[in-house]
C-alpha cells in the first residue's frame, strides 16, 4: 500500500485498466465528503446568514440547496465507470470528442473558485491562529506565505496523484468530521452576535433563493471532477450504490454546512468571519480550529485541482498530468494572491460561483439525459480519438462536435443567465421577471432538457452512436460509424467531416 501512495499516478485521462480499477463506492464517498469537509464550504454556510436570513430561514434555505444539488448532481458519478476515464473526455460520447471541451472549460473555473476559497480561507483561518497564538502581526506577506505553503502542499499531493489523494481524504473524513462536532462543546452557551434584519436583496424570497443557489454551487461543482475518482471504480458496479454514494456523501456535507450557518450567528458584526471565529474560540479549541483549516484546506485544493491538471493535459496531449497539474497550480496561486490581496475576492467567488451553477448544471443535465437514452452503453476507445490525436469513430459526429448537444447547452446556459441575480458583477437583465427572485436555475435546466431532447427527435443521431439495443425514448437513423484514423495519415487531404 505505502509503495502505492507514494509512487507518483502514472495515468493521465486515458482508459484506466481493468487490473487498476481497484476503487469501491466508498472511497467515491470519502473523496467526496473529505473535499467538501473543509472550511471552504463552512464559509458558504455563512452566506445565507451574511445575506440577512435568520437562523431557522438560513438552515432551511442551506438544507434546500444540498438537497436540490445532490439529486443533480448524483447521475455524474455513472459515466467514468463504464468509459474508464474522467467526466469531461466521457462528455465526447455527447458533445462530440472534440466538443468535450466544453466540460474541460467548466472544470476550470470550478477548480479556479473552490481551489482559491480552499487556500484563502484556509490561509486566514492559520494567519488568525498565529495572530492569536503567537502574537504575530497580521500582514499581507504573512498571509501570502501561508498561502503558498498550502498551495505548494496541495500540489505535491496532486503530482502524487489518485492514492495519496485518496488517503489524504480518508483522514479529512473522520478528523475534520470529529473537530467540527467538537464546536458543539466549544460554542455551547455563547449568545449570538446582533443580528441583521435587512435582507440584502431587498426581501425574504428573492436573499433566500439566492442563498440556496449559493450553497447548490457547492455539489454543483463535483459534476466536472465526479469521474476524476469513479473511473478506478470497476465497471460492474451497481449504479444503485454509485447514486448512494454521491448521494449521501453530499447530505453528509451538511455538518460542513451547518456549523457554518451556525458559527455565523456568533460573529455577526464582528469583522470578518474567520478570524472573529479564531478569537472568539476557547483557547483549546483555537488550536483544533487552525487544525481543521489546514486539513480542509489541503482535501479541498486537491480535489478541485487534481481534476483540472488530468483535463488540461487530454485538451494539449504535449502536456503530462504532472506538467499540466503544475502548470494550473502556478495560475491559481497567481489568482488567488491577486484577488485576495488586491480584489474583493468574496464578491467574484459569489458571482463566480453563481455563474458555474447556471453554466454546469445545463451541461450536468444532457449528460443525464444522454446516459438515458444510450441505456448507459459507451465505447471507451471511441471517447479517445481526440486526446490521441485521432479522427472518426462513433463520437465524431460532423467535425467531433455535436452540434445537438452544444446548441442545447449554449441555448440554456445563455437564457439561465439573463435571469442571474448574483449582486453586484452577475446581473441578468431579466433578473426582476420574478419579483427578484433567481429564477436562472429552474429555467436553465428547463431549456436544457427541452432543447437537447428537441434535437434528438428532429434530427436523430446515428445508431452505430447507442448500444447493441438501440435509443431508449427517441429514434435514430442509419448509418455506419467511420473508421478511427491519424491525422498524420491524411496529411495534405481535407479532414473526413461525416455526417452530423
Amino acid at each position: 500500500m505505502t509503495a502505492r501512495i507514494t509512487r507518483v499516478e502514472r495515468h493521465g485521462i486515458n482508459t484506466i485498466p481493468d487490473a487498476d480499477r481497484t476503487s469501491r463506492p466508498i472511497d467515491l464517498f470519502r473523496i467526496q465528503f473529505g473535499g467538501a469537509n473543509t472550511f471552504a464550504t463552512v464559509i458558504l454556510g455563512t452566506t445565507p446568514i451574511m445575506l440577512g436570513l435568520s437562523l431557522p430561514e438560513a438552515i432551511a434555505a442551506t438544507v434546500l440547496g444540498v438537497l436540490v444539488g445532490a439529486l443533480i448532481l448524483a447521475p455524474m458519478g455513472l459515466f467514468a465507470p463504464r468509459t474508464g476515464t474522467n467526466n469531461a473526455v466521457s462528455s465526447g460520447a455527447h458533445l462530440g470528442v472534440r466538443g468535450r471541451i466544453v466540460g474541460s472549460f467548466l472544470s476550470l473555473l470550478t477548480a479556479i473558485a473552490f481551489y482559491s476559497i480552499s487556500v484563502w480561507v484556509s490561509g486566514d483561518a492559520l494567519v488568525g491562529g498565529l495572530v492569536r497564538q503567537f502574537g504575530a502581526a497580521d500582514s499581507s506577506p504573512l498571509r501570502a506565505a501561508v498561502y503558498a505553503v498550502l498551495g505548494a502542499l496541495v500540489i505535491v499531493v496532486v503530482i502524487y496523484g489518485y492514492q495519496f489523494m485518496l488517503v489524504v481524504n480518508k483522514v479529512v473524513v473522520i478528523a475534520n468530521t470529529a473537530l467540527i462536532l467538537l464546536a458543539v462543546a466549544a460554542f455551547a452557551g455563547m449568545s449570538p452576535g446582533p443580528s441583521d434584519t435587512a435582507y440584502a436583496l431587498g426581501s425574504f424570497w428573492p436573499t433566500f433563493v439566492l442563498s440556496a443557489l449559493i450553497v447548490m454551487g457547492n455539489p454543483i461543482s463535483f459534476g466536472a471532477f465526479l469521474g476524476d475518482w469513479s473511473r478506478y471504480i470497476p465497471a460492474s458496479t451497481s449504479r444503485f450504490r454509485l447514486l448512494a454514494a454521491t448521494w449521501l456523501a453530499q447530505l453528509a456535507t451538511l455538518v460542513p454546512f451547518l456549523f457554518g450557518v451556525l458559527t455565523a450567528t456568533l460573529t455577526v458584526g464582528k469583522g470578518d468571519y474567520m478570524f472573529a471565529l479564531i478569537q472568539i474560540a476557547p483557547a483549546w479549541y483555537a488550536p483544533l480550529l487552525m487544525v481543521v483549516a489546514f486539513l480542509g484546506g489541503l482535501s479541498t485544493g486537491v480535489t478541485s485541482l487534481y481534476g483540472t491538471g488530468l483535463d488540461f493535459s487530454s485538451v494539449f496531449p504535449r502536456l503530462s498530468r504532472v506538467a499540466a497539474s503544475l502548470l494550473i497550480g502556478v495560475l491559481a496561486f497567481a489568482f488567488i494572491l491577486a484577488g485576495r490581496l488586491v480584489l474583493d475576492l468574496t464578491a467574484s467567488v459569489n458571482a463566480f460561483i453563481g455563474a458555474i451553477v447556471i453554466c454546469t448544471t445545463p451541461w450536468m443535465v444532457i449528460m443525464s439525459i444522454g446516459y438515458l437514452v444510450r441505456r448507459g452503453v459507451y465505447f471507451p476507445d471511441d471517447v479517445q480519438v481526440f486526446n490521441q490525436g485521432r479522427v472518426g469513430g462513433r463520437y465524431w459526429f460532423r467535425n467531433g462536435v455535436n452540434y445537438r448537444a452544444m446548441a442545447a447547452w449554449i441555448l440554456s446556459a445563455v437564457v439561465g443567465l439573463q435571469f442571474a441575480n448574483y449582486p453586484p458583477l452577475v446581473v441578468g437583465p431579466l433578473h426582476e421577471v420574478a419579483g427578484g427572485i433567481d429564477i436562472s436555475l429552474p429555467v436553465s435546466l428547463l431549456v436544457a432538457a427541452m432543447s437537447y431532447l428537441a434535437c434528438l427527435y428532429l434530427v436523430p443521431e446515428p445508431r452505430y452512436a447507442f448500444g447493441p439495443d438501440g435509443p431508449r425514448w427517441v429514434p435514430a437513423r442509419a448509418g455506419t460509424p467511420p473508421e478511427i484514423r491519424d491525422k498524420s495519415a491524411q496529411a495534405g487531404t481535407r479532414e473526413w467531416i461525416g455526417l452530423p
